[in-house]
């Protein structure tokens, strides 16, 4: 952690220092504000706890419950999730908690008995070796509480506004907060009081029900699959070998996806309840908890539960559905102000694990943006790639959902092959991980042009991260892990097999220019007073090992001058591992390069180490 630079403190670091709106922050909600945040679940507490990094954006979170969620719905934490909670620095206390998958086992029909069910394959959780991080399972409410306690520790101190229901809008754009919400107090001593405030921009966040997404006239389309299932966590008495490990059983019976949860009893249990008749109405909806128990009890056959608790159930019918747009914008000469986020936007079933992954991802990318927008850094143009980039990843989200919620209620005698389940779970493992996500080249995001220069972090996907050592103190750390989500860019700085103090350095001449050049970023953009590395961080990563240069040998980019006393900041000067190079891990070229990641770590461009005027080009489009 960086701390100390601005004076010695003895306090607990994560703790940030108030300031701007976050300085006396008002407990009632105000007249008037920058952002209105309508829901307090995934999206919303992401979008909250980014914007409470720009602590100029007068941002206020309202949630229509009285309080904090108890028991969320949605628990399956895919790693790239996991890579998140790191950039918010809560990761380590998520996976201490949480249940982990390792590996899945699949159970299908005995050929002597079709009757009961047996073991089949066990593939590993994560074949393809594709994050250092774990896929969990822990309930919806830690991660919000964890991104309350984030937004309640940053500069803005947001905490979220309780018992407030959003109603409607209108807009006029010739005021300076054009937005007009109308609310009501939900629950508390004023509940049925209706109330209005005014606002710049709102991100709604409010479900698949959303009153946001009704207001600016979006609706969700698709089909549903006319088949339900039943949900239920719950504690048991067992003799299933494999309660404590996440299975996909397919029987005579129907189909079970089966995942256990934290603490080492509970379990959620996705029971097949069949085909719904087309006139049913929705009857389904009212499946009794026993009937749930008991299809279950013969899917598991010839094994038994003896369920002692159920913590929370449910029955849903499968449906995929998405809105045409994920803002309000109506013609490609106005800008948006309204914004859509996870199951106000697109709708699908539960068994892939990915609404609330996708959901914080949603809230994470329009956030940063209107960070940046309404803080003065960016052009208001920028708000426009949300929606160009966000549709599409749901659009992919569906297509693969319909195919694997398909096969989960497939008959085992309809499928391709006995193993074409557990197949088709190994070679998709990427997609529902959180791994897919390519930006199209934009306003944000470069061309692959230069991609030979390091084929291991494609431009428009996540930075993969790599082991480093940090040569201050030859400690070795993961590079990718020291980004925090405070709304700046990175800048990857792969050097060339010069010497650091060498004076054909590549590394030295790029820091000349990024130091003192008109054009440099971080001469155009910074504001007078701003430390060196405000808006975007400089990092760099040696070819040689750490015994083989000084820290002093680096240049100045690289050791900026940070805080009130003006002190040299060394923590980002890296080299490689002895054993662990990254520059063969990540197909580096030996040449160099550099890496530009927007703040939400997606890699914008891949450029040569002395394309100086790439470097200028890519920031004069997302500055001003």
């Amino acid at each position: 952690m960086h701390f100390h630079h601005n004076g010695y403190i003895s306090r607990d670091p994560r703790i940030q220092e108030a300031a701007g709106y976050g300085i006396d922050r008002p407990s009632d909600l105000p007249e008037t504000m920058d952002v209105l945040i309508v829901g307090s679940g995934p999206a919303g507490m992401i979008a909250a706890a980014q914007l409470s990094q720009f602590p100029t954006v007068n941002t206020r979170i309202i949630e229509r419950r009285e309080g904090r969620l108890e028991l969320g719905q949605a628990d399956g934490i895919q790693a790239r999730s996991v890579e998140t909670f790191q950039a918010f620095r809560f990761a380590e206390e998520v996976i201490r908690e949480a249940y982990h998958i390792t590996e899945m086992s699949f159970w299908k029909p005995d050929p002597q008995n079709p009757q009961n069910i047996i073991r089949g394959a066990r593939p590993v959780d994560d074949p393809h070796d594709i994050s250092e991080f774990p896929h969990l399972i822990v309930n919806q409410a830690r991660v919000l509480d964890y991104f309350a306690e984030y937004a309640r520790n940053s500069p803005g101190r947001i905490t979220p506004d309780y018992g407030i229901e959003f109603l409607g809008l209108s807009t006029d754009e010739s005021q300076e907060y054009p937005l007009e919400v109308r609310l009501c107090h939900s629950a508390g001593p004023q509940q049925g009081r209706e109330f209005s405030v005014r606002t710049k921009y709102i991100i709604g966040c409010d479900g698949a029900r959303s009153a946001v997404r009704k207001a600016i006239g979006r609706k969700l389309t698709g089909d549903a699959a006319n088949h339900a299932w039943g949900v239920m966590d719950v504690i048991v008495n067992t003799d299933f070998p494999d309660w404590r490990m996440k299975c996909a059983i397919s029987s005579a019976q129907g189909s079970i996806l089966h995942i256990p949860r934290e603490g080492g009893h509970l379990a959620r249990v996705y029971v097949d309840l069949g085909e719904v008749p087309a006139d049913d109405n929705h009857a389904v909806r009212s499946t009794p908890i026993e009937e749930i128990i008991d299809r279950a009890n013969a899917i598991y056959h010839p094994y038994s539960i003896d369920v002692k608790e159920v913590a929370w159930h449910s029955v849903y019918e499968v449906g995929h559905r998405l809105t045409d747009h994920f803002d309000d914008r109506s013609t490609e000469e106005t800008h948006p102000r309204v914004f859509i986020t996870g199951d106000a936007c697109h709708t699908h079933s539960a068994k892939a694990g990915q609404g609330m992954n996708v959901s914080m991802q949603d809230g994470f990318n329009i956030a940063w943006k209107l960070g940046h927008v309404l803080s003065g850094r960016a052009p208001q143009a920028l708000l426009e790639t949300y929606s160009e980039e966000r549709q599409e990843v749901a659009q992919d989200l569906i297509d693969f959902d319909k195919e694997w919620s398909t096969l989960m209620a497939t008959k085992p005698e309809d499928l391709p092959s006995p193993e074409y389940l557990e197949e088709f779970y190994v070679k998709t493992a990427e997609f529902p991980a959180g791994f897919m996500t390519c930006y199209k080249p934009s306003l944000l995001t470069g061309g692959t042009e230069h991609q030979h220069l390091a084929e291991g972090f494609p431009v428009g996907k996540r930075f993969r991260s790599a082991r480093v050592n940090r040569r201050e103190n030859s400690y070795p750390r993961h590079l990718g892990h020291e980004a925090t989500a405070d709304g700046r860019y990175r800048l990857y700085v792969f050097a060339d097999a010069a010497h650091p103090a060498a004076e054909d350095s590549a590394v030295r001449t790029l820091s000349d220019f990024l130091v003192s050049d008109p054009q440099s970023p971080f001469v155009k953009f910074r504001a007078q007073g701003q430390d060196f590395d405000a808006l975007i961080e400089p990092l760099v990563i040696y070819q040689q090992v750490h015994t083989e240069f000084e820290v002093t040998d680096v240049p100045a980019a690289f050791r900026p001058l940070v805080g009130q006393h003006q002190v040299e900041y060394w923590e980002n000067i890296y080299c490689r591992l002895p054993e662990e190079d990254i520059f063969e891990q990540r197909a580096i070229s030996r040449d160099g390069a550099v890496i530009i990641v927007r703040p939400d770590q997606y890699v914008a461009a891949v450029l040569p180490l002395n394309d100086l005027q790439g470097i200028s080009d890519y920031f004069n489009g997302v500055f001003q």
